[in-house]
């Protein structure tokens, strides 16, 4: 059946309804996303007192097996991409933070393990932890791939309609591979924060009308490519595996750039009525080969 979406009017003696076949209101409201690399952020305290209670070459001994360590983590072969980066902790919340970028959780769960079994985990306290996937929104397709499996004939939730939209999917994963397994940018700063989509009484993200949230990611985005030149942003998904929705990690060369892009995204719709942010955390980047100069005090 036929829904009319609008009033076209050739001039004010001649009007006709233009039909719509398949409005947004018979798709489902849920937008796709493309999934790619695991990720594991660990906030760490550091063991000062134990650490400088302990012998000379004890500590040299510990912060060199971290290094080969940490080094090990940090590439998977010399030419491949940076997949675990170590950054020092500014402020009280913690001293070191550490990024992973793997294929699977399992491979996550294996550098927690790898980490536990170094002798330079004995002087670490986790503050925090964060787990996520690398995601993609496709608020701006999603609506072309639903309505290409409706011309089809296809219902939804078919089998049908599950394998239009799966392939739909693994097109956009291929052409986005890059960006769904990204190497960990090289920056000297990271700020690192959560958030979430209001989903209270009077305000609630989940139930606005998908053209609605379509139009506000829309122009939330275009702030945020704006700063692309200066800032790397890694956005990743959470729900079901966090305690927030979604992780957010940016990355760049000077730290004011940080506050001024979140300044100005606090006065789009979306950020200023909808969404909820959790603490925020700020490292400036540790080489790993460096980590024995920042265990002397220095960075």
């Amino acid at each position: 059946m036929h829904t009319y979406a609008f009033l076209l009017c050739y001039d004010k003696d001649e009007c006709k309804l233009i039909p719509e076949v398949h409005p947004l209101s018979e798709f489902p409201p849920v937008p796709l996303t493309l999934e790619g690399s695991s990720l594991l952020h660990q906030f760490f305290r550091f063991d000062w007192k134990a650490w400088h209670a302990t012998a000379e070459v004890d500590r040299e001994r510990i912060a060199a097996n971290a290094v080969t360590a940490l080094k090990a983590l940090e590439f998977a072969a010399p030419d491949a991409p940076v997949r675990s980066a170590l950054f020092s902790e500014l402020g009280h919340k913690g001293d070191l933070i550490l990024i992973h970028f793997r294929d699977s959780f399992e491979a996550i769960n294996q550098v927690e393990l790898d980490l536990a079994q170094t002798e330079l985990y004995n002087y670490l306290a986790p503050t925090h932890s964060y787990v996520s996937v690398v995601e993609l929104g496709l608020y701006e397709s999603s609506r072309k791939t639903y309505e290409a499996a409706a011309a089809k004939g296809f219902a939804q939730h078919t089998p049908e309609w599950n394998a239009e939209i799966a392939a739909s999917l693994q097109r956009g994963s291929s052409a986005m591979a890059t960006r769904l397994f990204p190497s960990v940018p090289e920056a000297k700063y990271l700020c690192f924060y959560p958030m979430d989509r209001k989903r209270g009484e009077k305000v609630n993200w989940y139930s606005v009308p998908f053209a609605e949230r379509q139009r506000m990611m829309h122009e939330h985005g275009l702030i945020g490519r704006r700063y692309g030149d200066v800032v790397k942003q890694i956005i990743s998904g959470s729900i079901g595996m966090d305690d927030w929705e979604w992780g957010v990690d940016l990355f760049a060369e000077d730290p004011v750039v940080f506050k001024k892009l979140i300044y100005e995204m606090r006065f789009d719709e979306v950020s200023a009525v909808y969404a909820l942010f959790g603490q925020f955390y700020l490292g400036v980047r540790l080489p790993i080969e460096k980590l024995s100069n920042w265990l002397s005090g220095k960075l």
